[in-house]
């Protein structure tokens, strides 16, 4: 019988080793999977690279992550925002590495690496200090900039609901980036409020098939 539960969020984590690069789902804190973060912290991987929207807020879920010590770098779009204290702090001292991706491209690098895609060219960041260093084209007028997949070892996203093959269904914008990079990654692993019986959740309302998926964890009611 296939089932791709585990009893805990360490038991999901546990195989995490240094220098993994980690995709992390979620919004700023819409759709962060908290939990999983929280037990990756406890779990005691260092020197990782983190793909996220955002590089932490206020002192809980990823920023506790960074503020530990554990995180080398950090590949995302938002860095600063009011309550980014920890990442302003750890940046402005040398103590972490930032590549800033502008929030389209870190989405379509996300998704190209999903859909085997090799590269892609887009004006954005064309003309600007993000161009230093990459191919760049002029085509039908305009100028492109050739961007890369970003791939991770490991995505942990943040579901609704699951079943026991992995199949997810989603809290309405808290999807965000969780549907691509459970494509993106090497092994995805879903923290959902509650795991249902096959058949219970609606083909048609599945967001990320099961094939996606290999480890969920509950943190709520379960079958």
């Amino acid at each position: 019988m296939i089932s791709k539960i585990f009893d805990s969020m360490q038991a999901g984590l546990a195989d995490v080793p240094d220098g993994a690069t980690i995709m992390v789902g979620g919004f700023g804190l819409a759709g962060q999977p908290k939990e999983l973060i929280d037990a990756l912290l406890d779990q005691g991987a260092k020197d990782l690279v983190i793909i996220n929207n955002n590089a932490g807020n206020c002192d809980t879920g990823l920023a506790a992550l960074l503020a530990a010590g554990r995180v080398r770098k950090i590949i995302c779009s938002f860095p600063r925002q009011s309550d980014s204290h920890v990442f302003d702090g750890l940046y402005r001292s040398g103590k972490i590495e930032l590549e800033l991706v502008p929030q389209g491209n870190l989405a379509e690098r996300i998704r190209a690496a999903g859909a085997g895609i090799g590269g892609f060219y887009t004006p954005t960041g064309a003309g600007t200090p993000l161009a230093e260093g990459k191919e760049q084209r002029h085509i039908n007028g305009r100028d492109y900039l050739l961007e890369y997949p970003l791939h991770a070892d490991y995505a942990l996203i943040k579901a609704l609901r699951a079943d026991r093959w992995g199949n997810l269904v989603y809290r309405k914008t808290a999807r965000n980036f969780g549907p691509i990079m459970a494509t993106a990654a090497r092994v995805t692993v879903a923290q959902v409020d509650s795991i249902v019986e096959l058949g219970e959740l609606d083909p048609e309302i599945i967001v990320t098939p099961g094939l996606f998926v290999q480890r969920v964890v509950a943190t709520g009611g379960t079958i």
